[in-house]
């Protein structure tokens, strides 16, 4: 929830490779007030099977520049386990090796005082695409 003072940040992640939301992505949340301004971590957590991260924290007034920190490495080791588990089952030929190009996607961005901030990940093993939503 946003006030006159401070902006407010929400996320959400597609997994362009399949074509669903990203489960289980952790993300944390940092934020710094002015471009010198030291980072503060505000807290964690992770998508969950919409692909969204509704329980971030509340951003402290003053707040100029927020980052948010997706560990992708896991998320894309985890679904290639679970991928390899289901082909071993089925005996289908073996894929090539798709864990995840960018073990981490940090995405830093500027906020203005009362404005919320949606930014979507399109997610695939080998590339992302990151914007501002609605």
């Amino acid at each position: 929830m946003s006030t006159d003072t401070t902006a407010s940040v929400s996320t959400h992640i597609l997994d362009t490779s399949v074509g669903r939301p990203a489960e289980g992505v952790a993300i944390s949340l940092s934020a710094r007030t002015g471009l010198d301004g030291q980072w503060a971590a505000l807290g964690a957590s992770a998508t969950d099977a919409d692909g969204r991260c509704k329980d971030l924290p509340a951003l402290p007034e003053g707040t100029t520049h927020v980052r948010l920190d997706f560990e992708t490495e896991t998320y894309f080791a985890d679904k290639h386990s679970s991928k390899k588990q289901a082909e071993a089952q089925q005996d289908a030929p073996r894929v090539r090796d798709s864990g995840a190009f960018f073990p981490e996607v940090t995405i830093t961005f500027a906020v203005n005082p009362g404005e919320h901030y949606h930014v979507p990940l399109l997610l695939n093993p080998f590339g992302y695409s990151v914007y501002r939503g609605s």
